[in-house]
């Protein structure tokens, strides 16, 4: 399975490009995985980030439709947990995390996905533990 993260919902969904050839590479490999029907997913909290600090509810509603289709897999205690522990482990090792990262990556490490983002803080989260990016 294939965990997406809100870097590449973002560049995917909430951005705009003139022609084909202007869409990063990740738009490509995002649109080739859902034409192909790899398994893929959305962890909750990148959910409820992808959908906030929209300035209009309309733009809120197209984007939840856009989404829809992508199961959602919510946060249960034991990633709480294993974010909390993932973040001290990098807080040790001198790695800056945020809540929501250690989240994503504890959710993504238990169902022994991949997780498909363009933000470079996860790499160095993936340096301190079993988290596996796509590549």
């Amino acid at each position: 399975m294939i965990l997406l993260d809100t870097s590449v919902l973002s560049l995917a969904y909430r951005r705009k490009y003139r022609t084909h050839e202007d869409q990063p590479r990740e738009v490509l490999i995002l649109q080739r995985m859902v034409a192909t029907h790899k398994p893929i997913a959305i962890p909750g909290i990148v959910f409820q980030e992808f959908l906030s600090g929209l300035r209009e509810q309309n733009q809120f509603q197209q984007l939840q439709k856009m989404v829809a289709s992508f199961p959602i897999i919510l946060a249960t205690q034991s990633h709480h947990l294993d974010a909390a522990n993932l973040a001290n482990i990098c807080r040790h090792a001198g790695v800056t995390t945020s809540a929501t990262d250690c989240l994503i990556a504890a959710i993504t490490i238990e169902q022994q996905a991949q997780l498909f983002t363009t933000d470079q803080d996860f790499i160095n989260i993936a340096s301190h533990c079993s988290l596996r990016l796509l590549k």
